[in-house]
């Protein structure tokens, strides 16, 4: 399964990137950052909004791409309340994740076996145990979070034209799922079971954190802006 691994795998060498990067136009800031970074960590550093810009349009940046990933989901999630680094982790890795080819349809690496929609996992669940039913759960979540996160004008086009599920839709099945996920002894064996729970208490907010970071900065351009406010208002 995923695992939220990109702070773990921050260097010192990515640190000094990014003191580099807020203090290339103000050598005052860069010596703040530096200051902060040895007293508060690289986290006091990853949650300045003044790095997520650097990191979009300095043209030198060097700091690897799951770096980047984490800054726009945590800064996302701290602008919706969720103050949570582990969470912003997950979801951050998940997002890396299912960026490679075919990885948003399978339930892990070892799997080659592809799930294209939720009812095909509901199905599978139907038969399934132990391990496999874990991974099922925690891909239902991962999933409709996926769909409903990053292409909410995609779903809400599919809805108007052809009758398909609304967002509310994912937004239940994919609590459900991580609800369940977080429940089984595998989650708790993993160290998981905590940040499971977590999206799945406050799903809808986190879908919500990956709407802002679609419509900013994946298609700024696309959807039409009344819908987005429906889309919001629609689960109140």
């Amino acid at each position: 399964m995923i695992l939220p691994t990109i702070r773990a795998s921050l260097s010192r060498n990515d640190a000094q990137q990014l003191v580099r990067l807020l203090g290339r136009e103000d050598p005052e800031l860069g010596e703040a950052a530096r200051l902060r970074l040895e007293e508060h960590g690289i986290g006091s550093l990853l949650d300045d909004p003044r790095i997520r810009n650097a990191l979009l349009t300095d043209a030198d940046v060097s700091v690897p791409p799951p770096v980047i990933f984490y800054v726009l989901v945590r800064q996302a999630l701290l602008e919706g309340g969720i103050d949570d680094e582990n969470t912003s982790d997950y979801v951050a890795s998940m997002l890396v994740s299912f960026g490679q080819a075919g990885r948003a349809y399978r339930i892990s690496d070892e799997d080659d076996s592809e799930y294209h929609y939720l009812t095909d996992l509901i199905a599978e669940l139907q038969d399934a145990g132990g391990r496999k039913r874990f991974l099922l759960r925690v891909h239902m979540g991962d999933f409709a979070l996926w769909m409903s996160g990053l292409f909410p004008d995609y779903l809400e086009a599919r809805t108007r034209r052809k009758g398909a599920p609304p967002i509310s839709y994912f937004e239940e099945l994919g609590a459900t799922g991580y609800r369940g996920a977080s429940e089984s002894s595998e989650a708790g064996e993993c160290g998981m079971d905590t940040v499971l729970r977590g999206i799945a208490n406050q799903f809808s907010a986190v879908r919500s954190a990956l709407n802002r970071i679609s419509d900013r900065h994946f298609w700024p351009e696309s959807g039409n802006p009344v819908g987005r406010l429906l889309r919001e208002i629609s689960r109140y």
